[in-house]
């Protein structure tokens, strides 16, 4: 089954009430700087490649698990149809981790990821498609009800011919970033266009300045007249200009001058623009600057803070958003009673290895951990139940307040009954002894 199928759905009719959300798209174009932006041209610039990439696959890397819950415990539902669906394979054609990057990408650009329901005979979850946002239109009918209405083209398959195909909100998997209305959400480059088509210029102006000689521009000047003065430019031009040919000798006849009029990038405080609208690129994404490259502000004792605040404050609502929308989409009424959706992070949480090693003792000493418990997250292999890996183990010195002193209390009472039993031993030989003397004096 595929795309095509839904061309047999009947298209709705036209919305009485469009969302507020899906009317953000004229923010796209032009620039302040007069540059184009979008999301195709904006990926050009290495820190918005950078900063979407980062993101992406820090999403698809993580380990996603299906769980289900009781009253007392939680384990991985590895049973149920999605939780291979979400972990391994989401479709035929695609991995799990290229499904969530190209969804992930979706969203750092498009500001909403989307993806079609692909179900079986019994209403089961059997694939999802990634559809591409900026051919996505919500609306809704003349109910209030929400659907999606989709344009297909010939990259979707050679049949498709630019229709329209009409989705019910039940056969999408819609994940929205932030918006106007919870529903829509708006593209971080729409949004940013003016910072992000200053960063084109600056990176086309540093470009052109190179494409025209590593040396500054000036002016040829000649005491008489010159016949031909676009023959003599386009010659010195060709001999001179481009970065092949920086700091070559230049030969000079008739009296002919060469004076500079030129500044340099640095005395025009370019190089300064450029790092601060790379700086300014990753404040859109929350990405700590270190990560794209921007090592001033770091160093060995802060590096490792900043990677932590990375997973706190910048994929940590990426991941509920992801969480949360999965489990909306995907689970049935009453699955989502009993099952939930789970981000591991725990791995880009670790430490240091002399870190980690503290926080393993500090919690097998105290009972919360097994042995078995420290070695799964560092994956190796498990210890056996008979050499006691699954054992949770405390100190024996340790004891609740109300019972302080316990321990004394029992030493003291033993050694008061040996010293009784000692005086019950002497009382029972001391006849035996008298006897024995007056049988021998």
């Amino acid at each position: 089954m595929n795309i095509i199928t839904k061309l047999l759905f009947p298209i709705r009719d036209k919305p009485q009430n469009r969302t507020s959300g899906s009317s953000y798209s004229f923010l796209f174009g032009g620039s302040t700087s007069g540059k184009t932006v979008n999301e195709r041209s904006s990926m050009q610039m290495t820190a918005v490649y950078a900063c979407v990439r980062i993101l992406a696959e820090a999403i698809a890397g993580l380990p996603l698990h299906l769980y289900r819950h009781d009253d007392s415990s939680k384990h991985k539902a590895k049973e149920h149809p999605l939780y291979t669906l979400l972990h391994a394979e989401p479709n035929p054609e695609m991995t799990s981790f290229v499904f969530r990057e190209t969804l992930m990408t979706h969203l750092l650009l498009w500001g909403n990821a989307y993806a079609q329901i692909i179900r079986n005979g019994k209403g089961q979850v059997a694939a999802l498609y990634p559809l591409m946002p900026n051919r996505m239109q919500v609306d809704r009918d003349k109910s209030g009800k929400l659907y999606y209405q989709y344009t297909t083209s010939a990259e979707d398959a050679p049949t498709m011919k630019g229709t329209s195909v009409v989705l019910d909100a039940s056969e999408v998997l819609h994940i929205p970033g932030l918006g106007f209305d919870g529903l829509v959400g708006y593209s971080p480059i729409a949004m940013a266009k003016n910072a992000i088509g200053m960063a084109i210029a600056c990176e086309e102006y540093g470009a052109k300045f190179f494409a025209n000689g590593a040396a500054p521009s000036g002016v040829l000047e000649h005491p008489g007249t010159v016949k031909d003065p676009s023959r003599l430019r386009d010659t010195w031009q060709g001999q001179f200009g481009g970065s092949s040919n920086s700091h070559k000798v230049a030969v000079l006849e008739e009296g002919m001058k060469y004076t500079p009029i030129s500044i340099s990038p640095e005395q025009a405080q370019f190089l300064q623009t450029r790092k601060f609208q790379i700086n300014e690129i990753a404040r859109i994404f929350r990405v700590p600057p270190h990560m794209v490259g921007d090592l001033e502000k770091s160093s060995f004792s802060n590096i490792e803070q900043q990677s932590l605040e990375f997973v706190k404050y910048t994929l940590d609502p990426w991941v509920i958003r992801w969480e949360q929308s999965l489990s909306r989409a995907l689970l049935a009424s009453d699955e989502k009673q009993t099952h939930f959706f789970r981000f591991n992070v725990e791995g880009l949480l670790r430490g240091d290895y002399q870190s980690r090693m503290g926080g393993y003792a500090t919690a097998r000493q105290n009972g919360w951990m097994s042995a078995n418990d420290i070695r799964t997250l560092e994956d190796m292999d498990l210890i056996t139940d008979e050499d006691g890996g699954n054992l949770y183990l405390i100190n024996g010195n340790m004891l609740p307040l109300s019972r302080a002193g316990a321990f004394a209390d029992k030493v003291t009472n033993t050694s008061q009954e040996e010293s009784n039993e000692e005086q019950e031993v002497l009382a029972m030989e001391k006849p035996e002894r008298r006897r024995r003397q007056s049988e021998n004096p």
